[in-house]
C-alpha cells in the first residue's frame, strides 16, 4: 500500500530556519507548503525541493491565511504539520523603540502563530491528528538588551503553545515550541552591526558579548539542526510530547 505524503505547512520558509525546516521535512518524503510574504523567494526555494509548493501568505492577515488554507485543502487530502516560524527582529533601547516596529514584531511572531493555528485546527480536529510546532527562542525564557519586542513576542508564544496543547491534548494533536539559540541566519548576522553600535564595540566583540558568551558550545548553530528537531517533534516518536518547550540552543 502506497503511503500518502504528509502535508507540512511552514511559514517564513523562503530562507533561514524556515527553509531548513522545509528541507528537513521534504527529505522525509513529505509535501511541504512554503509560506512566505516574499513569494518569489519562496518559489525559488520550493523549486529546489522534491515535493513542495510556494504560497504567498502574510501571517498578519487573517483573510490571507483563511484563503490559503481553503486553497491548500483543495489540493491536499490532509493537513498534518504546521510550523509557525515567520519572524523578524528590531534592535533598539526601549525609550527609542518605535511603536510601529513593536506592533509589527508582535503581529508576526505572536498573532501570526495564533491565526495560523486557528485556521489549521478545524482540519486537524476533523481528522483527529496533527502537529503544531511554534518556533520560539531561548529568548522566550531569557532576555537580552535592545530586543524587547522580540522577547515579549517569544515569551507570549510559549504561553500560547501551552494553552493550545491543553485544548487539543485528547484530540490527537500535539503543540510544542522549539527554542533555538543563536543560529547562523541573516536575522542573527544582521543584528551584529546594530548591537556593536549600541555598545560602541566591534562586530566581533558584539558577537561574543551578546551571543557566544551565553552559548556554551561557542558557535552559531546551523539551521539544519533546528530542522532536524522540528522533524523529531512531528514524528511518531514524539506522539506523547505536548505543551513542551524544547531548547536547541547549544546550552543557553
Amino acid at each position: 500500500m502506497t503511503q500518502i505524503a504528509r502535508t507540512v505547512v511552514v511559514t517564513g520558509a523562503a530562507q533561514g530556519i524556515g527553509l531548513a525546516i522545509a528541507q528537513a521535512f521534504a527529505a522525509q518524503g513529505d509535501f511541504v507548503a512554503l509560506c512566505d510574504i516574499n513569494l518569489a523567494a519562496a518559489e525559488q526555494a520550493a523549486s529546489r525541493l522534491p515535493n513542495a509548493k510556494a504560497y504567498a501568505v502574510d501571517v498578519t492577515s487573517e483573510a490571507q491565511i483563511a484563503a490559503f488554507f481553503e486553497h491548500l485543502l483543495t489540493e491536499r487530502p490532509t493537513l498534518d504539520v504546521l510550523v509557525n516560524n515567520a519572524g523578524l527582529q528590531h534592535i533598539s533601547p526601549v525609550q527609542h523603540f518605535p511603536l510601529d516596529k513593536w506592533n509589527t514584531l508582535l503581529a508576526v511572531m505572536l498573532t501570526g502563530p495564533f491565526l495560523m493555528s486557528k485556521h489549521a485546527l478545524p482540519s486537524m480536529l476533523a481528522q483527529q491528528s496533527g502537529r503544531i510546532i511554534n518556533i520560539a527562542s531561548v529568548h522566550g525564557k531569557l532576555a537580552s538588551p535592545y530586543k524587547s519586542a522580540y522577547i515579549a513576542a517569544k515569551h507570549g508564544l510559549i504561553g500560547f503553545t501551552r494553552a493550545l496543547a491543553l485544548e487539543t491534548a485528547n484530540q490527537g494533536i500535539t503543540a510544542n515550541a522549539l527554542l533555538p539559540g543563536a543560529v547562523r541566519t541573516s536575522l542573527v548576522e544582521n543584528q551584529l552591526p546594530l548591537l556593536a553600535a549600541q555598545d560602541g564595540v566591534s562586530e566581533e566583540e558584539a558577537l561574543h558579548r551578546h551571543i557566544l558568551a551565553r552559548q556554551p558550545m561557542k558557535r552559531l548553530l546551523e539551521p539544519g539542526e533546528i530542522g532536524d528537531s522540528a522533524v523529531f517533534l512531528a514524528s511518531h516518536a514524539a506522539r506523547a510530547i505536548t505543551g513542551e518547550s524544547l531548547s536547541v540552543s547549544g546550552g543557553w
